[in-house]
């Protein structure tokens, strides 16, 4: 582009932020015209976790047991393994 294109654009860039009304984004008017019939209710800055009960936390466990059982058992063949001299 040449210098006399990008001083235009510059203008319109310009002129179009200094502009005394600017329309709202099509979410935007998505939104308030949902939110007039229907107002959301109000929502917590950080919501609490939802409570996983006993369940959750067992397969925590038995899935942590699992990996390291995994990795003795890894552990053990390499060290009984006869990998040949070095």
């Amino acid at each position: 582009m040449s210098e006399r294109d990008d001083e235009g654009r510059e203008f319109d860039l310009k002129w179009a932020e200094g502009a005394a009304h600017k329309e709202p984004s099509a979410r935007a008017r998505m939104l308030a015209a949902r939110w007039k019939e229907n107002p959301p209710g109000p929502v917590p800055f950080r919501a609490e976790p939802e409570h996983r009960g006993a369940a959750g936390r067992h397969r925590s466990w038995v899935s942590t047991v699992l990996v390291l059982g995994c990795v003795l058992a890894v552990i053990l063949l390499l060290g009984y393994a006869d990998v040949g001299p070095y």
